[in-house]
């Protein structure tokens, strides 16, 4: 594999792996659609995206600019309204998959898409907001987060809990009540990240092309976690690349 390719390639790639076929996906607009509809594109045809909007097993043949994008219905095998989709889809754990992202998460997997800086009130930045994130947090019997790394968003101690992930710990999901596994996986640009089985804390396990345990460690606010044996990201295939890119140009397009 000798072509090259953008750490942001490396991260849709690699979150595109994670999705198997026949797998209910929650998506969202972004770097989760874009990794979804690659999926679909390669390894897993079967795939059932669904998104916010209402629509289940959406096919589109170009990437959508947002939730509410009209290629979703149109190529969707149903379309129902929000509230059914979290009243007898989400909260039941009909969906196996939920993508997140966010502003800040912290080593439980904690997310904020609230607030930065200051009190709810009176932040620094009032950030868009929660929407469907908490909902899919609790209830996808799994959860993948994709984010770049850096210190300003893999902090010490959020500034607002938006998403649930581990809480404090192990047992918090429990005790909470949460229906859903929580995050599975942290997909980043340098590596992988995944809690540890007993303490929940995410832990570094698998590096992408070129990076290095020091990058990862600089880029989190905490002590990061490192697994003893670390597995290394493989390079994107020529067809994952090609798919991608082919992908990515529709956005363009349909602008």
């Amino acid at each position: 594999m000798s072509t090259e390719f953008s750490a942001d390639e490396m991260m849709t790639v690699a979150a595109s792996r994670s999705l198997r076929d026949g797998a209910a996906c929650f998506v969202g607009i972004g770097l989760p659609s874009t990794a979804a509809n690659l999926a679909r594109r390669t390894h897993a045809p079967g795939l059932v995206l669904v998104y916010e909007s209402g629509t289940l097993g959406a096919k589109p043949d170009r990437l959508p600019l947002s939730i509410g994008d009209g290629v979703l219905a149109d190529t969707a095998d149903s379309v129902v309204s929000v509230p059914e989709i979290f009243n007898y889809w989400l909260q039941p754990g009909r969906i196996d998959i939920g993508f997140l992202g966010g502003a800040q998460v912290d080593r439980f997997g904690n997310i904020n898409t609230t607030v930065i800086g200051g009190d709810y009130a009176d932040p620094k930045v009032r950030l868009p907001g929660a929407g469907g994130a908490p909902e899919i947090a609790a209830s996808c019997r799994e959860v993948l987060i994709v984010m770049r790394l850096g210190r300003r968003s893999f902090v010490e101690k959020l500034d607002f809990v938006t998403s649930v992930g581990y809480g404090s710990g192990p047992d918090d999901r429990a005790a909470l009540g949460l229906r859903g596994r929580g995050p599975v996986k942290v997909i980043t640009d340098l590596g992988l990240l995944e809690p540890d089985p007993g303490t929940r804390e995410l832990t570094l396990t698998a590096l992408t092309p070129g990076a290095t345990v020091e990058q990862a460690r600089e880029a989190v606010g905490w002590p990061l976690r490192v697994a003893g044996e670390l597995d290394a990201v493989a390079p994107p295939t020529d067809t994952e690349l090609t798919t991608l890119r082919a992908l990515q140009a529709t956005t363009s397009e349909a602008r």
